[in-house]
């Protein structure tokens, strides 16, 4: 990974960081109350050797030996033989053995001193163990190591410093302990943030889609929390962030309609519910607002939704031509005042895939083709049945949607490779629910108006000045046939 994509983690997992790392700095705070207090007192011998010679070679030949015996004599401090006394003098409820596991010794390197150092959860234990044993050491130095010969030992051990009764403890640590608590926490959750990551299967980025497909990205569609009353934002908000990023999503389209024959778009979707059925009928509406001739032709022939939505009679449409009951003027039903119709399911088949991708639906297509300047269809989710790539053969192209946060990149390159295997010509991605200020995903400026994905040059003036004019009305009145039109809706597809 790079730098900037462990930013967008943290970013995006901040709260789960900030919580481990709370957590890791109580438990540092918790341990160092829980922890007994241990205190150490210290105190230092000298190793002298005895010369009866008053010479130089004398004294450096004692001052050697010294420094040779001293690593022994470290050794002999936490011994039974040193240990032992001490625990009958102090009266411990221990032997020497387990004496010694608060007793140690040292010495530096090439000097003749040993430091004897004493733990203990009493300040006041830990200055009598220390000085205890110093003696006791010094008295097994003196009678068993290193007798007296002629009224005197060899080996004489000064003390250098007596152990005092110390005033702090040395453990717990609590500056320590919490800044490892700290550390722990932020290394741990940020950890967890990464890994979660890693696992986690969903597209919310601009990076994630690149990633599965060459393919541009033809728009990136805000989310709406509101959809379920604002299907259509198009025409009941038209100056909101959603409904100029469907505008955007028209410019992109119509740089795509490079000859007569790119006309017909269908639109579908991995899986259901990410939101191609809204995205079908609002870039239909964006479309017609310019004055072309647009017709929203319902594909999916398992689910329909026109009726619903837009608050039109679907019992009679797409099948009922396909299947001759009817013309195609008797069931093409025009909404709004701009040129925008509709041709509903109609009635569902039994065989949704077999009409799709009859001659019969060819030539329909064909037909709209040459009525309309734009047919928008809305084709069903690929992975659940085949009609999407049925759809996508006769149709000029093919736009998938996707759902950020929701659908998952298996799912999406999957989809994209049965379109490809089917010889379906696949324009582009629309992204929906994209949150509004996602840095790096989608840029605009309220000063500006600036809509749109960097990687695709498709800049669209601020404001539509001679469409809003003309159609103000409209909006007026949208508005209140799209709010009576949702309350009938009972589920909805975002």
């Amino acid at each position: 990974m790079e730098l900037r994509e462990y930013a967008l983690i943290l970013r995006k997992h901040w709260v789960l960081v900030v919580v481990s790392t709370l957590i890791g700095l109580i438990a540092g705070a918790g341990a160092s109350l829980l922890i007994t207090p241990e205190y150490q007192s210290r105190t230092q011998l000298y190793v002298s050797v005895r010369s009866d010679g008053g010479n130089t070679g004398d004294l450096v030949q004692g001052a050697t030996y010294s420094r040779q015996i001293v690593n022994s004599y470290v050794a002999v401090v936490t011994s039974s033989v040193v240990l032992d006394p001490v625990v009958e003098e102090l009266n411990l409820d221990m032997s020497g053995a387990e004496l010694a596991k608060f007793v140690s010794a040292s010495s530096p390197a090439d000097s003749a001193l040993i430091n004897i150092v004493a733990t203990s959860p009493s300040a006041e234990q830990a200055a009598e163990i220390v000085n205890a044993v110093g003696a006791s050491f010094r008295e097994v130095v003196h009678t068993q190591l290193e007798p007296e010969v002629n009224g005197g030992s060899l080996v004489s051990l000064t003390p250098t410093q007596t152990g005092l009764v110390p005033e702090e403890p040395v453990s717990p640590n609590v500056p320590v302990n919490l800044a490892l608590g700290l550390l722990a926490g932020l290394v741990i959750g940020f950890g967890i943030a990464v890994l979660r990551s890693v696992l986690d299967r969903r597209i919310y980025s601009h990076e994630d889609i690149e990633n599965i497909t060459q393919k541009p990205i033809l728009g990136h569609i805000v989310d709406n929390a509101n959809v379920r009353n604002e299907r259509f934002v198009v025409q009941t908000r038209p100056n909101s962030p959603q409904a100029e990023s469907y505008r955007t999503l028209r410019t992109n389209l119509q740089f795509l309609n490079t000859d007569a024959k790119g006309k017909v778009f269908a639109v579908t979707s991995a899986k259901p519910g990410e939101g191609k059925s809204t995205t079908s009928l609002n870039l239909a509406l964006a479309l017609a607002q310019t004055g072309a001739r647009v017709v929203a032709v319902e594909g999916d022939l398992r689910l329909p939704v026109f009726g619903k939505y837009l608050g039109i009679e679907g019992g009679a449409g797409l099948t009922d031509v396909l299947i001759g009951r009817a013309e195609l003027d008797d069931v093409l039903q025009r909404w709004g005042r701009d040129q925008f119709h509709v041709l509903p399911a109609g009635r569902i088949p039994p065989n949704p895939s077999e009409l799709l991708g009859s001659d019969r639906m060819d030539a329909l297509l064909q037909q709209l083709r040459e009525e309309f300047d734009y047919v928008i269809v809305d084709a069903p989710p690929v992975l659940a049945v085949t009609d999407a790539a049925v759809l996508g053969k006769l149709a000029s192209g093919l736009l998938v949607v996707l759902a950020t946060g929701s659908s998952q990149k298996p799912e999406l390159a999957e989809a994209l490779r049965s379109l490809e295997t089917a010889g379906a010509n696949v324009y582009g991605i629309v992204a929906t629910r994209m949150p509004a200020k996602k840095s790096g995903l989608y840029g605009y400026g309220y000063g500006a108006y600036t809509y749109g994905d960097p990687s695709f040059s498709t800049t669209e003036e601020p404001a539509d000045t001679a469409d809003t004019a003309e159609n103000n009305d409209v909006v007026l009145a949208a508005e209140q046939h799209a709010l009576t039109s949702s309350a009938e809706v009972e589920s909805s597809e975002r």
